[in-house]
This record gives C-alpha cells, structure tokens and sequence, in this order.
C-alpha cells in the first residue's frame, strides 16, 4: 500500500526525520568540521585506557590480552580480556561508512540479547569523555561469520559467502526466526528511551529513512548523481504505508550473524548499530541486495542461503506477517539508495579525508556504488520510471 497523504505528511519535507538521527547526525557534522586527519589508536593506547576504565568500573580486576580486531569499516574494535573473560571493545573514528549512536545500540542489545542471539552490552562511554571516543563495551560472542573452508569470493565478510547443502539447511531456519523474533518482540514493553517511533498508519516510516539516507548523501557526496536525485523523487512519491512499527535491525545480512561451524548453531546476531523502529520489510529489502545474493547449484540464493521466494515464505511462516510486494520493492530499492550513499559518499569521503582507520577498505567499497546505481536503474525502470 502506497500514498504519499495518507497521516497528512509532506513527501517533500526533508525535515521530518527522527529525532534521534537528526542529533547524531549534525553531531556527525560538528565533529567533521572540529577534527584533523584520525590517526589509528595504539593497542598499547588502548590497553592503558581500558586499565584506568576498569579501576573505577571494576576494582580489582585485570586487562589483559588486548588485541585488535578484523573488520569493521564503521567502528574501531578490539578484544580484552577482564579477569578471563573476553570482552569487545568498539569505538567511533572521526567519520565512518555508517554514523550512528552507541547510545542506541548499548540499548537495543541490551532489550533484545534475551530474546535474540546477541551480546550483552556491559559498559558505556556515551561521550567519549573516557575513551577519548563514544564507546561500548559488549560480550564477546564466539562463532565464525563464514565456512573456514571458503577459499573463493571477496575478503569482505557477507560479499559472496556461500555454505554447503547442509549449513543452509541448519542455519537458514534459524536465521528466519531470529529475525521474527526481533521484529515480533513487543518494543514498547522494552527500555528504549533513545528511540523513537514513526506515526502507525502513516508513511512516517518510510520518510524517515528517505530523509535520513538524503541527508547522508547531501552531507557526504563528492560527486553529483543523477541517478540518486531520480531515485529520491520515486521513493517520495510511492511511501509505503507502515501499519505497525517494530524494531528493525538495519543491516541484518550474512557477515553480520556468528555461527558454530561443527555443531550448525547461530551464536550471535552482530553489528545493531543501525537498529530502528520502523517497517519489518525494510530488514527484508536490505537481504535481498544483489551483493549479498551468492549464485550456488544453479540458483540465486538470498545471504547464502534462500531463494528469494523461499526466504519470503519462510519469513511469513515464522513471523506470522504478511509481505506486501509493492512495499517489499519499495525497500528494495530503498536499500540500494542507501547503500549507494554509504558506498560512494561517506566511505569515499572518509577516505578522502584520512578520517577512519580503513581508508583502503573505504575505498574499495566505492565501486560498489556504481552497481548499485547500476541496479537502481534496472528496479525503476522495471517500475516504469523513464531513463
């Protein structure tokens, strides 16, 4: 269901966003304009300001085995050791493919690890007034986010990931579930005083998130697009109606969930740095991006795992909710929206900018933005949007 009146909201009021991003988000800009080129943290560094933290949080305790962790073209993130037990640490360079809030994220993975595979957040340095950086500290989760034995495809974790016959059939049910759960667990019954909630029966959901990915691209871009400016105009045209908000996680794809190899077990859904309230298909859509889809036996397979109707099916057996096309492809290409302005503008910004710690993996990441404006024009043209 489309209609851009529908809760009498203006389409083209870039304005109506929620509340909760605009702060970060021009937060975002004060830090930009304030800071010179990042300069990588010392594990070294990072150790002693763990040992000063943790002689007021926790007296008596020892650090210990800080080391650096792969990954995480967002967030700068390390594993400690405290007293035997592993802990991760991740950080906030000065920009990152993704800006978002650790205050949100310490509390959604606080209201869901009961009802959700996730870690646990156990501190937080909302400021960074001790970290030098906003900061969470969170349980370490064990598992792999791919089979050891994959030789084949890109390093980036989630991008061509493929599984045997028998890990799909194991971890496919489980991942379905996991994602009904979060998106069928009752948000309002939670502690979420950081979130906010788009207007039920309204496109507020959808504009929202137009408004949010538009900002970023206004903010971030180095280069105009055409593509990108058609694109803005078709979503605000076709807001799909959002009934009943629930908790969105953001980026829930392969690469973002840990698995026990041997036993056939999700240990853990990881990286809730963009959880939201708002529409269950915008979770769906961003899966179905073509960049997580892994060509396997002859078939398109959606993260690895489901052909798309399959994973669809699945989806409505374990939720218990109906999947609307329209608005399925409206998130669809939402998604590649938001993908294509995280990819060829804030990561090649901040790599431009000596202002994260993975300027090589930012860049490497901006030609995906050429495929995904490549996409965008195959779904809107699909939609009857002249070219």
């Amino acid at each position: 269901m489309t209609g851009a009146v529908v809760g009498a909201l203006d389409a083209l009021d870039r304005d109506v966003m929620d509340p909760g991003v605009r702060t970060l988000l021009d937060r975002k800009a004060e830090k930009i304009a304030a800071a010179n080129a990042y300069t990588p943290l010392a594990t070294a560094d990072v150790e002693q300001t763990l040992r000063r933290f943790f002689s007021d949080e926790a007296p008596g305790k020892t650090v210990s085995g800080v080391q650096r962790m792969g990954g995480g073209a967002s967030k700068e993130q390390f594993l400690f050791s405290l007293d035997g037990t592993s802990h991760v640490l991740r950080m906030d360079p000065i920009e990152t493919a993704a800006e978002t809030d650790r205050r949100r994220e310490y509390e959604v993975l606080n209201a869901y690890s009961g009802s959700v595979p996730a870690p646990c957040a156990l501190w937080l340095d909302e400021d960074g007034s001790r970290f030098g950086q906003p900061a969470v500290v969170m349980d370490f989760m064990s598992g792999v986010t791919k089979p050891t034995a994959e030789v084949t495809g890109p390093n980036v974790t989630g991008l061509g990931t493929s599984f045997s016959a028998k890990l799909r059939e194991q971890l496919a049910p489980q991942y379905l579930r996991a994602l009904a759960s979060l998106h069928n667990v009752d948000w309002r019954a939670l502690e979420l005083p950081s979130f906010h909630a788009p207007r039920p029966g309204t496109t507020e959901a959808a504009l929202w998130q137009v408004n949010w990915m538009s900002r970023v691209w206004r903010d971030d871009h180095v280069q105009a697009s055409p593509i990108i400016a058609l694109t803005d105009r078709w979503l605000r045209r076709n807001l799909p109606v959002c009934e009943s908000p629930v908790m969105v996680h953001g980026d829930y794809r392969t690469g973002n969930f840990l698995f026990d190899e041997q036993a056939g077990q999700i240990t853990a859904i990881l990286d809730w740095e963009w959880a939201h309230l708002g529409d269950y298909h915008e979770d769906l859509g961003w899966m179905m991006q073509r960049l997580y889809t892994t060509h396997q036996d002859g078939r398109d397979l959606v993260c690895g795992l489901f052909e798309k109707q399959e994973l669809i099916e699945a989806y409505e057996a374990a939720s218990g909710r109906k999947v609307d096309p329209a608005t399925l492809k409206w998130y669809e290409i939402y998604n590649a929206y938001k993908s294509m302005a995280i990819t060829l503008a804030t990561s090649v910004k901040a790599a431009r900018d000596g202002a994260n710690h993975q300027d090589a993996m930012l860049s490497w990441l901006a030609p995906c933005g050429y495929l995904f404006s490549t996409w965008l024009c195959t779904m809107l043209a699909d939609e009857g949007v002249t070219l």
